[in-house]
C-alpha cells in the first residue's frame, strides 16, 4: 500500500492536533498538511500545483474563516484538474441543510465529528481504514 497525500483544512487548533495524531499513528506513512481557512485553500489550488503535490484525500471543514467548505467543494468539483480528488467533509454540523447541500456539491462522504475526543479519534481511524486501506483512490 503506497502512502498518500491528506490535505486537512481545518481552522479548529484542538481537531487539527488530534486527526494528525490519529493519522500518524497509523501502520500508513502518510504525508498531511493543513490549511487553517477556506480562501488558503482555494489560494493552493488556484497557484496550480504539480500533480505530485496535490493531496489524494481532502478532509474538510464547514465552518472555515474567509470561504467556507462549501465554497472550498463547490470549487474543487467545479475544476476538472481537480474534481478527482476524494473529499470527505468532517465537520460538527448534522443539519440536513448542510449535508444535502454537500451531497448535492459531489462531496464524497459526509461524517458528522464526534463530541468526545476519543471518539473522534475513532473516527479518523476508521476514515483512514476506509478511504487509504480499502478504496482505491485514482493516480494523479
Amino acid at each position: 500500500m503506497k502512502p498518500i497525500k491528506i490535505l486537512l483544512i481545518e481552522d479548529s487548533e484542538g481537531d487539527i492536533l488530534l486527526t494528525v495524531e490519529a493519522l500518524s499513528d497509523s501502520k500508513i506513512v502518510n504525508e498531511i498538511n493543513v490549511l487553517k481557512d477556506g480562501k488558503e485553500a482555494i489560494d493552493f489550488f488556484e497557484g496550480s500545483p504539480p500533480a505530485d503535490q496535490l493531496p489524494d484525500l481532502v478532509l474538510l471543514d464547514i465552518n472555515l474563516p474567509m470561504k467556507s467548505g462549501h465554497e472550498v467543494l463547490t470549487y474543487l468539483k467545479n475544476n476538472i484538474k481537480y474534481r478527482h480528488i476524494a473529499v470527505i467533509m468532517l465537520t460538527t454540523s448534522s443539519s440536513e441543510k448542510d449535508v444535502s447541500r454537500a451531497y448535492d456539491s459531489y462531496v464524497n462522504c459526509y461524517i458528522t465529528k464526534p463530541i468526545d475526543s476519543s471518539d473522534f479519534m475513532d473516527a479518523v481511524i476508521k476514515i483512514e481504514d476506509f478511504w487509504i486501506s480499502i478504496v482505491t483512490l485514482p493516480n494523479k
